[in-house]
C-alpha cells in the first residue's frame, strides 16, 4: 500500500484502540498475542499499524488529552470521543496531527480566536466591527501610524469605522501573500492554503503583493472580488451577501459543485468529509445550516442522489452515489 491509501474507517478504530490500550499499560500475554494476530491478520491492519506507529514516534507518545485510565476503559463515553478523535487522526497521519498541532498553537498566541464551528464578534478600539468565521486567528496592532488587523488563518468579514485621530490612521489587513487596506468599506478576507479571497461588499479595498512591491496596487470595489496568491492576482469576479452569509450561520451554495460542498461544510465541523469522485461533480443548490452539521448532511441525501455514512461516532463522513 502506498502512503496515500485510505484505510477503512473500522480498520483505523481497531488501530487506534489497540494504540490506545497499549499506551495505558502492560498487556496479559493472551492479549499481546491478540494484537500481533489482529496486526498481521492483513496488509490493511499492518498498514494501518504503521500510521499508529508513526504517529507515536512524532509524539513521543500518546498526548495527555487523548490517554485515558485504564480503569476507565469499558465503555467511558469520554474514551470513546476520544478513540473516535485519535482514528480520525490516524487517517491523515503524520501530517493531519502535526497540522492540528500548527492550528492550535496559532489560536493559544493570537490575539483572538474563534473555534472550529464557532464565530465570534469583536468591536475594536476606533469602533470597528470584526466577524470571526470558524478556526480562525487574528492579532489586532493599532499603533500611531496605522491600525492592522493580521490574518493567521481562516476568514474575517470587516466594518471599518473612520478613525477619530489626526491625521487618520489607514486600516489595514495582512496575510501571507499581501497586504490589503480599506478605503471606507465592508468587506471579507479568507486566507486559505497559500490563497487570500478578498470579497468587496461597499467601498474600496487596495491589495498589495509581498513578492511584487513594487507594481501597481490593485483597487476593488463594491461587488468584486478575487483570489491572490504572494505574487499573482486572480481574475475578477462577482461578490455579493451570499459569501457572507456564514455570519448568519448559513452555507449558501448556488450550483456549487458536492466536492466543494464537502470541503466547504468540512471547515465547520471536527473529523473528516469525504465524498466518492463519483457524486464530486453533482451540482447543488441551497441554503445549509452551519451549526447543525448532522441536519445539513440530512437535507443533502433528501433532496439528491447521495448517500450520507457516517462512522467513528459522526467523526468520519462519506458522500456516495445511492
Amino acid at each position: 500500500m502506498s502512503r496515500h491509501t485510505i484505510v477503512s474507517p473500522a480498520v483505523l478504530e481497531e488501530a487506534a484502540e489497540w494504540l490506545m490500550r497499549l499506551s495505558e499499560g502492560a498487556l496479559s500475554e493472551h492479549e499481546r498475542a491478540r494484537w500481533q494476530q489482529w496486526r498481521s491478520s492483513s496488509a490493511e491492519h499492518e498498514y494501518a499499524w504503521r500510521r499508529a506507529e508513526n504517529l507515536l514516534s512524532k509524539l513521543g507518545g500518546l498526548p495527555p488529552e487523548l490517554a485515558i485510565p485504564s480503569l476507565d476503559r469499558p465503555a467511558n463515553p469520554q474514551r470513546r470521543a476520544m478513540l473516535a478523535r485519535l482514528a480520525a487522526l490516524l487517517a491523515v497521519a503524520p501530517a493531519g496531527w502535526l497540522g492540528w498541532q500548527l492550528n492550535e498553537r496559532q489560536g493559544w498566541t493570537a490575539d483572538y480566536h474563534s473555534p472550529i464551528g464557532s464565530r465570534r464578534q469583536l468591536t475594536l478600539t476606533d469602533g470597528s466591527q470584526l466577524t470571526l468565521n470558524t478556526d480562525t486567528s487574528i492579532d489586532v496592532m493599532f499603533d500611531r501610524m496605522q491600525r492592522l488587523i493580521r490574518v493567521r488563518k481562516g476568514e474575517i468579514l470587516i466594518q471599518t469605522a473612520p478613525d477619530v485621530q489626526v491625521p487618520a490612521r489607514p486600516f489595514r489587513v495582512s496575510t501571507e501573500q499581501g497586504v490589503m487596506q480599506a478605503l471606507g468599506t465592508r468587506f471579507s478576507v479568507r486566507e486559505d492554503a497559500g490563497t487570500t479571497r478578498l470579497a468587496v461588499l461597499d467601498g474600496r479595498v487596495q491589495i498589495e503583493l509581498y513578492q511584487q512591491p513594487q507594481a501597481t496596487p490593485m483597487i476593488l470595489t463594491a461587488g468584486q472580488q478575487t483570489e491572490f496568491t504572494a505574487s499573482t492576482i486572480g481574475p475578477l469576479a462577482h461578490a455579493d451577501n451570499a459569501l457572507t452569509a456564514w455570519t448568519q450561520g448559513m452555507l449558501v451554495a448556488d450550483g456549487m459543485p458536492l466536492g466543494d460542498f464537502a470541503k466547504e461544510l468540512a471547515r465547520y465541523r471536527h473529523g473528516l468529509v469525504r465524498c466518492d469522485p463519483a457524486v464530486a461533480r453533482i451540482r447543488i443548490s441551497g441554503a445549509f445550516p452551519l451549526d447543525d452539521s448532522r441536519r445539513a448532511l440530512g437535507m443533502l441525501a433528501l433532496t439528491y442522489p447521495v448517500k450520507v455514512t457516517t462512522h467513528l461516532g459522526g467523526f468520519w463522513v462519506t458522500l456516495s452515489p445511492v
